[in-house]
């Protein structure tokens, strides 16, 4: 699909595109204080012809970039599909669209339900609201957002806390993983390594040509669940929110040069991924159905799918500039109608936001 196919969508305070063949955002910009962020990050293969031409590619891996929607997520195991399911490799019909959200439908189901989507820009800060909705159908299914970051440089990782942090049985690549796997700690500042001292997960990159996931639990269900990346070079901090009882893992694919075959070539460096989901982490879908390690911690690892029920799904991605003297972000808040943001001194940024955002009970489309 070219770019002039795109669907764009405009605020005072950033724009996007979204690609509706596959439902990824490709691209998000944010505007704030005079300064133009790019919170996301775009594979160096997208657009070539190299990519586009392999058939042994699925959509979502030849255009990897930005933010897409996983239903499943990881191994599509149960219905024999692409990885991260038909919501990122299918085409998103277009229902309705205004200057700033646009409301699709997924043309084929997952697991017999109907997925709706709708993606909002914030008019008075640099935000972008998500919603999915899970209508019907029949058994289980994971979901999870699968937005990436890219540091050109040093970062750090803060987050909401967690009651554990733990890696699969198996690795991604194995013998290109820095992490033990498996493994498990109860901080992510000493998280056991494959060989040497423990590996401190909030210090970006977390190791040097190398492979890993790792699967966040929270410590607080029934809480706002956050993650923010401070970015060194970039001099901003990306930041996502979710409600935790709906995703209750974050889980981190740290891509930092460790794959040297096609596409990957040794060139996909610095790349985070900040998966908000409901999944047994990288296990699959059909792990995720049964007894496993995250659904051993006391939390949901699939959404029930059933005739007359809806389960809905929000989440929240913005950006702001790194304010003078910041070191870390000690925590995430939501106040009435605002967003603060906090450094351990006690300062703060306060951003316009929905705060009845992850507790409105919508159907899709209508606010």
């Amino acid at each position: 699909m070219h770019a002039e196919t795109f669907i764009k969508l405009e605020s005072d305070c950033g724009s996007l595109m979204f690609d509706p063949s596959i439902g990824n955002l490709p691209s998000l910009r944010f505007r704030t204080d005079g300064s133009e962020l790019k919170p996301l990050h775009t594979a160096d293969w997208v657009g070539s012809a190299e990519a586009e031409a392999d058939p042994g590619m699925s959509p979502s891996l030849k255009r990897l970039s930005g933010d897409f929607f996983c239903a499943p997520f990881g191994a599509n195991d149960l219905e024999d599909g692409p990885a991260h399911g038909l919501s990122a490799n299918s085409h998103w019909m277009l229902e309705r669209q205004s200057t700033k959200d646009a409301t699709f439908r997924l043309e084929r189901p997952v697991m017999g339900a109907t997925l709706r989507k709708n993606i909002r820009l914030c008019e008075r800060a640099p935000v972008l609201y998500q919603t999915h909705w899970l209508e019907g159908g029949e058994g289980g299914v994971t979901c999870a957002h699968h937005p990436m970051i890219r540091l050109t440089g040093k970062g750090r990782f803060f987050a909401s806390p967690k009651r554990k942090a733990i890696t699969p049985e198996q690795a991604l690549d194995a013998g290109r993983n820095k992490l033990a796997c498996p493994g498990e700690s109860a901080s992510i500042f000493a998280f056991p390594a494959r060989s040497g001292p423990d590996v401190d997960l909030s210090q970006l990159p977390i190791g040097e040509t190398h492979e890993d996931f790792v699967t966040l639990i929270e410590a607080e269900p029934s809480s706002i669940g956050w993650s923010a990346i401070l970015r060194e070079e970039e001099g901003d901090i990306v930041f996502f929110l979710k409600d935790s009882s709906v995703l209750p893992i974050t889980m981190l694919w740290h891509s930092n040069g460790g794959r040297d075959y096609w596409p990957w070539n040794g060139a996909h460096k610095g790349v985070l991924g900040v998966e908000d989901g409901r999944a047994a982490g990288a296990e699959g879908h059909r792990a995720s159905l049964c007894d496993n390690a995250v659904a051993r911690c006391g939390v949901p690892t699939f959404f029930p799918l059933e005739s007359g029920k809806t389960h809905r799904i929000a989440h929240v991605c913005g950006a702001i500039k790194t304010p003078p003297g910041w070191a870390d972000i000690s925590d995430i808040q939501l106040g009435s109608g605002e967003l603060h943001i906090l450094e351990r001194s006690g300062a703060r940024v306060a951003l316009p936001f929905d705060t009845d955002f992850f507790q409105r009970d919508e159907t899709h489309g209508n606010r």
